[in-house]
C-alpha cells in the first residue's frame, strides 16, 4: 500500500499560501506571497534535498501542477527526480499536458486516490496544492505530514487545516529547527482522538 505524505511549508498561525513568492496565488486578495523566503537557509534547503532524493511519485493540484510544470522540465538536473517521477493531477479542467508522466485522473477523485494507495509503487508527495489537501483530510487519506514551519503569523489566507477536517490523532516521529528558525517535523497518522481529565 502507498502512503500519501503532505510536504507543507506554514505558518504558525496555519496559513500555507503562495509560500513561494509574489502572484503564485493572490486568491482572496493574498498579499504576502513568499513569506518563506527570508527563512530559506542552506539547512532547509538540504532537508528538502534529502526528503525529494529518495523514490517517490507526485499527486497535485491543477494549480501547483502548472506551477511546477512551467519550472521543472526546464531544470532537469535540480528537478531530475520531480521530472522522472510519475504526477497524478486532481483536476477537472486539465486532460492532458506535454510534461512526461503526467496522469490526470478522472471521474470521483476520491476514489481513484484509493485506487493509487492500494497499488505498488513508491510514496506519494503532495506539494501545495491546498484544496487537494482538504479533500485528502476529509477523507482521511493522508498518512504523513512533513511539516516545514515558518516563524511567522499572517492571519489571512488558505490554511493547511480548513473547515470540515475530521478528527485525528497524530505521533511525532522527528523534528529539529533550523539556524533561521524553520521548525520541521514528521508526523504520522495514528488513529482517533483520544481524551482524558485531569
Amino acid at each position: 500500500m502507498r502512503r500519501i505524505i503532505v510536504l507543507t511549508f506554514v505558518t504558525l498561525d496555519g496559513v500555507m499560501q503562495a509560500p513561494g513568492g509574489p502572484g503564485e496565488d493572490d486568491s482572496g486578495n493574498f498579499k504576502y506571497g513568499g513569506w518563506t523566503v527570508p527563512y530559506f537557509d542552506d539547512a532547509l534547503a538540504q532537508v528538502m534535498v534529502e526528503q525529494m532524493s529518495r523514490p517517490f511519485d507526485l499527486l497535485l493540484g491543477r494549480k501547483t501542477f502548472e506551477i511546477f510544470a512551467a519550472y521543472w522540465p526546464h531544470h532537469q538536473e535540480e528537478g531530475a527526480g520531480i521530472n522522472s517521477a510519475t504526477k497524478y493531477v486532481a483536476s477537472r479542467a486539465l486532460t492532458k499536458h506535454e510534461w512526461t508522466k503526467s496522469v490526470f485522473l478522472r471521474g470521483n477523485v476520491v476514489d481513484e486516490i484509493k485506487k493509487l494507495k492500494q497499488q505498488e509503487g513508491p510514496e506519494l508527495q503532495v506539494h501545495g496544492s491546498s484544496n487537494l489537501i482538504q479533500t485528502l483530510l476529509a477523507h482521511d487519506l493522508v498518512d504523513e505530514f512533513w511539516l516545514k514551519i515558518f516563524p511567522v503569523t499572517l492571519g489571512t489566507g488558505k490554511r493547511l487545516f480548513g473547515q470540515g477536517i475530521r478528527p485525528g490523532a497524530y505521533t511525532l516521529v522527528e523534528s529539529k529547527s533550523t539556524p533561521a528558525g524553520v521548525m520541521i517535523a514528521t508526523l504520522k497518522r495514528a488513529g482517533d482522538v483520544k481524551t482524558g481529565s485531569f
